[in-house]
C-alpha cells in the first residue's frame, strides 16, 4: 500500500489588483504517517468567501479551518461519506454564524475540496471553485461550477460560448453558509498515477485563463514554481478578484491501489446489511429460470430432442438429453438455493455503497488538451508583453527581452525552455506588483509549501 509521502505541493493566495481584502482561505494538511494517509489520505481545500464587509472573509476562514478537522474526526465513516458530512456539518455552521449578526447575514463561501488515498482522488464541492487534473498534456476538470452558466449549458441547446455570453459569469447557484442544508457534490475516487497534478483554485484565477494555460503551467513547474506562474498569470490579465490556487503533484507512494478485496464504502448514514426485507435476487432467479427453460428443452419427450433422434441417432440423442437436461436441472436448483438463501438473508437496509474499482459523480467534465504549442505559448506571451507596458523602464526593458526569448524557443520547438522563460516574465510582472504594494501585509502575496 502506499506511504502518501512523495508527494509535493504548494499553495498561493492573492488579493489581486482590484480588492482591498482577501476573502479566499485555503488548506493543506498532509497525512501525519503512511497509516493517517491510508486511513484519509491527503487533504486540500480552496474556499471563496462571498458577503459584505468582512463575511466572506470570514465564511471561507471557517470552511478553511472547520471541514478538515470536521474530516479527521468523522474516521469512523467511510471517505467520501466522511467527506460529504463534514461538510454538510461546517455549512450549518456558517449558517449559523450568518444568522447570528446582522452583517453576517447571508453571508457564505464556495468550497472544493481534494481527498488523496490509496483508492484515488476524491472531490467534495460547492460552488465553483475548480478542482483539475492533469496529466500527461491532458488537463481533465474534476468538479462541476454551481453557476448560472454551467447550468444553461447542461440543460440543453446552448453551447459554452452561448452560455457565457448569456448570463454573469459570477452568479452561482449553491453556495456553503446562505441555507441551513446544502446538496454537496462528491466526486471519484478517480485513479491517480504517477507524476498527476492536481490543482485546486478559485474563481479568481480560472476566470483569468483557459484551461489549457492552467494545464500548461501546472505541468511544465514544479508545483512551488506552477503556483507562482499560475497567480502571476492571473495578475498581468488585471486580477480583479482575489485569486488562491493549491498544486499538488502525486508521486510513486500515491498511485492508486485498488483490489477486489477491499471494502466497499458507505455512502449513507444507513446501515447496509440492516434487518428488513431483503432485496429480491434477480441474477440468481433468472439464472434459475434459465436452467429450468435449458432443461424442459433439452427433456427426452420434447420436440427438440426427437429432431435430434431423427438427425443424429437416438443412441447419441438420448446421451445428449442425458448429460444435459441433467447438468441444467443441477443449475436451476442451485441457483433457486441460492435465490432462497438471499430471500432469507437479512435485508440491506437502504443504506449504498461503493464498491471498489467505482465511482460516484459524472466527473470529469471537461477535458482540453494542454500540449505547448507555439500558439498557446503565444498567447501568454502576448499578455506578458501587454502587461509589461505598464512596468518601470527597467523591468519593462527585461521583460520585454524575455519576450522575445520566448518567442525565439517557440519557433524552434524548444517548448519546455519557452515556458520556463514565460517564468521569469511573469516573475517579474509579480515583484513589481509587489513593491508597488509598499509592502502592506493585508494586499500582499503569501505562500507555503509541503
Amino acid at each position: 500500500m502506499g506511504k502518501g509521502t512523495s508527494l509535493i505541493c504548494s499553495d498561493l493566495s492573492d488579493v489581486g489588483r482590484r480588492r482591498s481584502n482577501n476573502q479566499d482561505s485555503c488548506t493543506v494538511l498532509p497525512p501525519s504517517s503512511p497509516q493517517q494517509y491510508r486511513a484519509r489520505g491527503w487533504l486540500f481545500l480552496v474556499a471563496d468567501g462571498m458577503g459584505a464587509h468582512a463575511a466572506g472573509e470570514l465564511a471561507s476562514g471557517i470552511a478553511a479551518e472547520r471541514v478538515p478537522l470536521a474530516y479527521e474526526k468523522a474516521a469512523q465513516h467511510s471517505p467520501p461519506l466522511a467527506l460529504r458530512r463534514s461538510i454538510e456539518q461546517v455549512n450549518a455552521e456558517i449558517n449559523a454564524k450568518g444568522e447570528s449578526a446582522a452583517e453576517l447575514h447571508g453571508m457564505g463561501t464556495t468550497c472544493t475540496v481534494l481527498v488523496l488515498l490509496p483508492r484515488g482522488a476524491l472531490v467534495g464541492h460547492i460552488g465553483d471553485s475548480r478542482a483539475y487534473r492533469v496529466r500527461g498534456r491532458t488537463i481533465e476538470q474534476l468538479s462541476r461550477d454551481h453557476s448560472l452558466v454551467w447550468e444553461l449549458e447542461l440543460a440543453g441547446g446552448m453551447s459554452r460560448e452561448q452560455a457565457a455570453g448569456a448570463a454573469p459569469k459570477n452568479i452561482i447557484t449553491r453556495s456553503m453558509g446562505p441555507h441551513p442544508k446544502v446538496d454537496v457534490d462528491i466526486e471519484g475516487p478517480f485513479p491517480v498515477h504517477d507524476g498527476d497534478t492536481f490543482v485546486l483554485c478559485s474563481d479568481g484565477l480560472s476566470g483569468q485563463m483557459a484551461d489549457e494555460e492552467i494545464g500548461l503551467l501546472a505541468a511544465e513547474f514544479e508545483p512551488r514554481e506552477a503556483a507562482a506562474a499560475l497567480v502571476g498569470l492571473a495578475l498581468v490579465r488585471g486580477a480583479p478578484d482575489n485569486v488562491t490556487v493549491v498544486v499538488a503533484r502525486a508521486g510513486a507512494e500515491e498511485v492508486s491501489k485498488v483490489s477486489a478485496t477491499d471494502a466497499p464504502w458507505a455512502l449513507t448514514d444507513e446501515p447496509t446489511a440492516a434487518t428488513g426485507r431483503a432485496a429480491v435476487p434477480w441474477k440468481w432467479l433468472a439464472i434459475a429460470a434459465a436452467g429450468l427453460f435449458a432443461s424442459l428443452l433439452l427433456f427426452p419427450t420434447s420436440e427438440l430432442m426427437a429432431g435430434l433422434r431423427a438427425a443424429i441417432g437416438a443412441d447419441i440423442a438420448d446421451a445428449v438429453s442425458m448429460l444435459g437436461c441433467g447438468a441444467a436441472v443441477l443449475v436451476t436448483i442451485a441457483s433457486g438455493l441460492m435465490a432462497m438463501l438471499g430471500l432469507l438473508a437479512p435485508g440491506g437496509g437502504s443504506g449504498r455503497v461503493l464498491p471498489p474499482g467505482r465511482q460516484v459523480g459524472k466527473g470529469p467534465y471537461r477535458t482540453s488538451d494542454c500540449s505547448p504549442t507555439e500558439g498557446l505559448i503565444e498567447k501568454i506571451a502576448s499578455s506578458v508583453e501587454s502587461a509589461a507596458a505598464g512596468l518601470g523602464d527597467a523591468d519593462r526593458e527585461r521583460t520585454t527581452a524575455i519576450v522575445a526569448r520566448v518567442r525565439r524557443h517557440a519557433a524552434e520547438q524548444a517548448t519546455h525552455e519557452a515556458v520556463v522563460a514565460l517564468g521569469e516574465a511573469l516573475a517579474i510582472y509579480t515583484r513589481a506588483i509587489e513593491r508597488a504594494r509598499h509592502g502592506d501585509t493585508i494586499g500582499g502575496t503569501a505562500a507555503s509549501e509541503s
